[in-house]
């Protein structure tokens, strides 16, 4: 599994994140994966350069092949993510608050739920997809994707206070007084609630809470070696039942379930994430 994470244009930075390549080959006898993907705080526009993997939830049983780029909104339920063969994607993850900013539709509208992204960029986004079917390498692939939204910048919404806010309520991983974030917003706390809702999709106080689980997921991703009750004290948890309940809540199980789940599997899909 080869990650590459780049740090965008600087016209950019203030909408996204990240943009990172993903390439995975899986072992000759294996035709296909699934791995648990829980949720992120991250709202993402995800391009796949060959072969799309398909996407089940838990409830449902089943696996749907996702179109060739895919906009994820505000995530709340776990998926199970299967790979077909290899995989080599794109993606980018927008700073909180972005992906309104750029698309202008309240989050709340996309709560928990993943989109064909031509049906709300037509053509442009066709004309993108094709030319990453044939782009060479990953590395051509970003300098196509980057382009794309920087011939979109000016039709982005201006940065507000809250945007500030919730960056600071994302760099701190939740661990941030509401009262506090509403303050640095410029907003009464109620209206800050009420902005959330548009801007991330949900209230802050659980955008907090999948903040510092996603980092106590990541995490035992990439330092498997670490014991819960550690990950739970590094993360900012009161205490390791808080966590357990968390994980009951947005993965579907408690921990030491997931790390079985993980050890069934090559791939670990979250650990390149930033922290």
């Amino acid at each position: 599994m080869d990650v590459k994470i780049y740090i965008p244009h600087p016209a950019l930075q203030e909408y996204v994140l990240n943009i990172a390549t993903v390439n995975i080959v899986l072992p000759e006898l294996m035709s296909d994966v699934v791995t648990p993907y829980p949720p992120t705080p991250f709202q993402s526009l995800i391009f796949y350069c060959n072969n799309p993997v398909s996407m089940g939830r838990i409830e449902s049983g089943g696996f749907e092949k996702q179109p060739l780029s895919v906009l994820v909104g505000p995530q709340f339920s776990r998926v199970n993510i299967k790979v077909h063969h290899q995989l080599s994607a794109i993606r980018v993850d927008f700073l909180p608050g972005a992906m309104y900013r750029i698309l202008g539709i309240p989050m709340h509208e996309m709560f928990d739920e993943a989109y064909d992204a031509t049906d709300l960029f037509g053509s442009e986004m066709r004309s993108v997809n094709e030319q990453l079917q044939h782009t060479p390498n990953l590395e051509e692939g970003k300098n196509i994707v980057e382009k794309f939204l920087l011939n979109r910048l000016s039709n982005f919404k201006e940065k507000m206070p809250l945007d500030l806010a919730l960056r600071m309520l994302f760099n701190n991983s939740g661990n941030m007084r509401i009262e506090k974030t509403a303050s640095l917003s410029c907003l009464s706390l109620k209206q800050f609630e009420r902005k959330c809702k548009e801007r991330i999709g949900m209230n802050p106080k659980l955008y907090a809470r999948i903040l510092k689980f996603s980092k106590a997921y990541r995490l035992h991703e990439f330092c498997p070696e670490h014991t819960w009750t550690q990950i739970a004290y590094d993360v900012g948890y009161y205490d390791q039942m808080h966590m357990i309940k968390d994980f009951k809540t947005f993965a579907g199980v408690n921990p030491s379930v997931i790390e079985q789940q993980l050890l069934s599997t090559p791939i670990r899909m979250q650990k390149d994430l930033p922290n």
